[in-house]
Formats: C-alpha cells, structure tokens, sequence
C-alpha cells in the first residue's frame, strides 16, 4: 500500500464526520468531493492539503565486495564514493547467512524470507520433463519479492540482472532477468535464438537496451589497462570460461551491460524503487583474489600476478566509480541502498597451489560472511552505524523506505537506527497472494548452458552437486541446502526427512557427505545407533571424510566413550589439521590438538623444515620447497609429513612419477593412511601433463 495523501485523509475524515452526525451524504457528494480535491491537487491548492512526491530507492547490489578490503582502499584514498556513503550516510556489514550461494542469498535479501520460505537452495535446478540441470528461475521462487509488492501497491519498479529474474515476471514498470547478458555468447545475437522465452519484460524492452549492451569483444585493450597486463594478441581467441582473460572480458562485459541499463532506465522511466544488480565484484575475486597484494610469489603465481595481479583492486575501483554515477543519477527523494552478499577474503594463498593454476578459487571456500551496507538519502542519520544488519533485514527496510509496511511473515527488522525518524507503519500480516505461481524448471536454450558454464568455471558446481535428478524441480545440492538450513534452525527432523529421501532416491550414487549428514540430524535427535550405522556407511565410501570421523567421536563422547573418541578426533585431525572442531575437543578433552606431534629434536627439526618447505609450495618456489624437504628427510628418515609434502610438490612441478614415489616411501611407514592411498589412486589416474611455465 502507499502512503495516504492528505488530501485523502481529509476526505476520510469528511467521510467519518458526516457519518457520525446521520447527515443524508450521498455518494454523489462524495464523487463531487474527491473531484474537488483532484483539481485542487492539480493546481496545488493548499486547501486541499497537496501531496509530497514519491519517495524513491535505489537497491544498488554488488556481489562478494568485501568490507575489509573497501575500508583499506578508503583509508588509503582509492575509493571517495563509498568515504562519501560513510560520512554522509549509514553504514554498517551486513551478516549473511550460510550456504553463501549467491542465488539464496539474494533471492532472501530481495523477499525478507529464508531460504526454508522462497525455495531457492542452489544455483540449479533439474528441468521437470528431461531431468536436465538448468539455472535457477522465478517460477521456484514461492514468495513475492520487493518488485512484486511495490508493483502491487502501484509504486513504478526497475529491476536489473537480479539473480533468478528469469522468466522475467510482470511488474509494474521493467524487468531486465538474469539471462539478458548472456546473449552476447550465442551467434544468435540478443534476440535469443531458440528460447522459449524474452529476457525482459516488457518484452519489447530487449530491443531498447540492446544499445547499451556491451559484448565481450568490445572490452578492448582501451578498456582492459586498467585491470589487465595482456598482449593484443591475447585478446584474438574464441570465447571460453576455460579462459580466464575470456572469462574476465565477459565479467566486465556484463558489469557495464547492467551499470548503463540501470542508469539509463533509472533517468528515463523514473521508477520508484530500482534494484540493480552487478556480479563482476565476484567474478574477478574467484579469477584472480588469490594475487591481491600476494607478496614474495614465484614461478607460475609471479607469472599470474604480473598478468592479472591488479584485477581486484582495479575492479574495486570501478565499483566506486559505478556507485558515483548512481549518486549523480539521485534526486532529492531518493535513498540509495549499497550492499553485498557477502565479503571475500583476499590475497590470501591456497593451501594447495594446484587449486589456482586455472586461476580460480575453485569454490565459496573463500567467502566471508559480512558484506557491506550503506544507505544514503532523506531520512538517513549522517554517520550512523547500523547495528549488525542481516540480509533477511533489507525488505522490511526498503519497504519502510518506500512507504509501504512490513509484513509479519518477514522475520527481519526495519533498521530505524540509520533513520532519522521510526517509521509509523504497522506490519501487515502477509503479502504472499503467490500461491499459484508454479516451482518448476524451466530451460532457456540459448543460456542455460552458458550460465552453467560460468557456475562450474567458478567451482560453484561439480561433485555431488552434479547428480541428476529427473521430474524434480530443485537440484540435489539445493535439497542439501535446504536440509542443512533446517538442520541449523534445530529442525532435525524436517533435515533428516530430507536427507532420507535424497539417499533413498540416489541409492549407491549417494555421496558419503550426505550419509554423514543424515548421521548429525539422527545424532541431534539422540537416535545414535541410527547416526552410527550412517557414518559406518560414509566412511566406507569416503575413508577421508573428517566430518563422519568427528561426529562419530562426538556420539562416542556423548556415551562416555572417550578412548574411542578421542581415536576418532585425532584421526580428524590427522586428514585435515585445520579442522576446528575436533581440534576444540581434543583440546578440551587431552589438553593438545597437536596429533602430529615429533617425538624427538630430530623430527623437530624436520616438522620445521617441512613447514618452511610448504609456506614456500604455497608462494610457487617448488624448488626451493623441495631443498627444504631433503634437509627434512635427512634430519629424520621417518617423518611422514615430509613425504606428503614432497608428492604435493613434485605434482605441482607436473612430476608425476615422482609424486607417486613420495607417497609410496610415505605409505611404508603408514600402511593405513587413508589420506596417502586416496592421492596415490589419483595420482596413478593423472593423465601425463606438461610442467608449467615459471614465466
């Protein structure tokens, strides 16, 4: 609903008066009433109480931007539109919520709603008719989103490249849907060549941006400077997200694609609420965020760095001067919303180099949870700090913002310390008049297959995520996703249900992970010999699952069992010795974590060298690292952690063979390490490769 105008407000108020006085007011009088006042609005009669313009808000979203990095490009004066937002407006990081998979997590911040209420639990979903994975849509969406109500109460929207906005829906204003980039990827052109369906809404807007849209062959040596240090020659290949230079052109392409139909629909159409969407924050950090300010690198990750070591901070850059063209685009009525889904911790080096040498980040491993949230505009308290914001926080906002209520069904509050004034709307009970939309997949046959390409490119898909599914309508890892939300929300069984079903349906394909998980929900509802007899089954088909070992040792601790749990812990530790919680229990329980403690001033020294041999691997100085691991080796023959390190090393150099020796003199000293016999299966399995290129 918008806000009454006073005029109207007299009207109701004329309308009570005469009621309550019996007087014969007929609806003729009324009509003659509101003619009145219309005209008096017309000429601006103040009689007739005239009426303030339309608030207005811009949503500007921009994937992965990390608060940490934005705060040290601002203290060093890189970023003057965000130093702006923090003097002049509110500011505060924004607390995501796990899984961070772009596709929920702004599907919640654009519905108020978690992932359990709008049904969005992944990236893909299984076509209803051929079992076939396709990108997320609308249609799985089963609750209204900001510019469904706006639209509702006749508030004029713009929505821009907003994940899931495909099919685009009928809105009260524009809908430019998640698939309108991808065009440039097909020699079809924008028109979509075999999809069953227009990009946009109106339809007829697909030729109207069409100028505005940038190809990733027009992102030229010009344009590329600032972020890239590439030949000419490099930029004469065929499009491939196998590519990372044509994965950045197409990143940058699409970012400028949304920046200017944004801008340009904003100035022309004028809309009330406008959410715009940009992913190339994140595309870039997944490329490249390992070489952000990497010191000391060598070999091939100095070679990297010199290429595209500028990418990220030059795409930061560009993210604050988009953000002062939409500051130059606001008028007086208008508050801009900038926020992010989550952070990304950069500059930070793999543990396994290996995982960069395509220069991708392989998965959401590297995602912080806190992104950013500013607000600017009228209303807004200059310099105020928002009090731990969280994404499910953003629609009940905005909505005040546009002078529409809440609804009791939103779990998130209005953020009022940021605003001047606490806004006067009670919360309706729902806007969910959604009920017959379909949840189903649908595919688009000219993007699907790209979108799917640039998802797997970035480690988002593949593994168990794969599986498919037919006459489903969400993906097996959305399930999973969904059944891990519920599981966190203490809904054990609805999380052990679901993960029952997907076991059931998958049958032997099913994935050690999802026994391990079934295992936790029975663990929390006490049923232990259930969980038991599901992580027996994990650990047959993964032996280096660190999750079935530590929650096997948690029900062991739960009987009293400690002897066996702290075997279980340890043996947690032993395959992953970052993992936290089984190092939190045995500390708690032995006083050290320390599973592979020396056990003499030899192996002392050897754990020493091993260690500097590895800090090493991860900088890209394997020969240097391999130095380190000899020293090792001859200060104590029997310290296995040096023949692990020397077969990560010597694959990295592309050295099989010898990777394959290492392990073997490893496996002589422990037979049953599990984490020695899976590499050296996979490493037998290497198709031979050829070294990579120091420079």
């Amino acid at each position: 609903m918008r806000p009454i105008p006073p005029s109207v407000l007299v009207i109701m108020r004329a309308i009570r008066l005469f009621d309550n006085r019996r007087s014969p007011f007929t609806l003729a009088s009324v009509r003659s009433l509101l003619l009145l006042c219309s005209l008096c609005g017309l000429f601006g009669l103040v009689a007739c109480g005239g009426s303030e313009p339309a608030p207005r808000v811009i949503v500007l979203g921009l994937d992965g931007l990390d608060p940490e990095t934005v705060d040290l490009l601002m203290s060093e004066g890189k970023m003057p539109n965000f130093a702006r937002l923090r003097q002049e407006g509110a500011y505060g990081r924004l607390v995501s919520q796990k899984p961070l998979l772009s596709p929920i997590i702004w599907t919640t911040i654009a519905t108020g709603r978690g992932p359990e209420d709008h049904g969005i639990g992944h990236f893909v979903a299984i076509d209803d008719t051929t079992g076939e994975e396709l990108p997320v849509t609308s249609r799985m969406r089963r609750v209204n989103a900001l510019w469904n109500i706006a639209s509702a109460a006749e508030k004029k929207v713009l929505t821009v490249g907003w994940w899931a906005t495909w099919p685009p829906e009928e809105v009260h204003g524009h809908m430019v849907s998640d698939h309108t980039a991808y065009h440039f990827l097909f020699e079809d052109g924008f028109t979509g060549g075999k999809a069953t369906e227009g990009k946009t809404y109106p339809p007829d807007l697909e030729e109207r941006i069409a100028p505005w849209l940038k190809l990733p062959a027009d992102m030229g040596m010009d344009e590329l400077e600032p972020f890239v240090n590439v030949e000419a020659s490099e930029l004469d290949t065929n499009f491939s997200f196998d590519d990372e230079l044509s994965h950045f052109r197409w990143a940058l392409a699409t970012t400028e694609s949304y920046r200017q139909i944004g801008l340009e629909l904003w100035r022309q159409e004028r809309p009330e609420l406008a959410m715009v969407y940009i992913e190339g924050t994140d595309s870039t950090s997944h490329l490249f965020g390992h070489l952000f300010r990497a010191e000391g690198l060598q070999g091939e990750l100095a070679a990297q760095q010199a290429k595209y070591g500028q990418a990220v901070e030059a795409i930061y850059l560009y993210a604050d001067r988009l953000l002062g063209d939409y500051l130059q685009a606001m008028d007086e009525h208008t508050t801009l919303v900038v926020l992010s889904d989550h952070g990304f911790e950069l500059g930070a080096l793999h543990d396994d180099p290996s995982k960069t040498r395509d220069l991708r980040r392989v998965s959401e491993r590297f995602h912080r949870l806190e992104g950013v949230l500013y607000m600017l505009g009228p209303g807004i308290k200059a310099r105020s700090r928002i009090d731990r914001p969280s994404i499910i926080d953003i629609t009940p906002t905005v909505l005040s913002l546009l002078g529409l209520p809440a609804a009791s069904d939103m779990p998130g509050r209005i953020l009022t310390e940021a605003m001047d004034s606490a806004p006067p709307l009670e919360r309706i009970a729902t806007y969910e008049l959604r009920h017959g939309a379909a949840a189903t997949g649908q595919r688009d046959a000219v993007a699907d297959d790209a979108v799917m390409a640039h998802l797997k490119s970035l480690g988002y898909l593949g593994g168990s995520s794969a599986v498919e599914e037919p006459k489903a309508t969400s993906s097996p890892q959305g399930e999973r996703n969904l059944a891990a939300i519920q599981f966190e929300a203490g809904r054990y069984r609805e999380a052990a249900k679901i993960y029952r079903q997907l076991i059931d349906e998958q049958g032997n394909e099913a994935d050690g992970s999802l026994h391990t998980s079934l295992a936790g929900a029975y663990g929390a509802m006490e049923r232990y010999d259930e969980a038991l007899k599901e992580l027996e089954r994990a650990l047959e088909i993964s032996p280096l699952n660190v999750e079935a070992y530590h929650n096997r040792a948690v029900i062991h601790e739960r009987r009293g069992e400690i002897e066996k749990a702290v075997d279980d812990y340890t043996t947690a530790l032993r395959y992953q010795p970052q993992y936290e919680p089984s190092r939190r229990a045995l500390m708690r329980l032995v006083g050290t974590a320390d599973v592979r403690a020396p056990r003499d001033t030899r192996e002392v020294e050897a754990a020493q060298l091993a260690d500097l041999a590895s800090q090493a691997a991860r900088k890209g100085d394997y020969d240097a690292a391999l130095e380190l691991l000899d020293q090792a080796e001859d200060a104590a023959p029997s310290y296995v952690l040096t023949y692990q390190y020397r077969s990560n090393v010597l694959y990295l150099k592309g050295e099989i063979k010898e990777a394959i020796k290492a392990l073997e003199l490893g496996l002589m000293i422990e037979p049953d390490n599990a984490l020695f016999l899976e590499n050296l299966k996979r490493l037998r399995a290497e198709p031979p490769r050829k070294p990579p290129a120091a420079n």
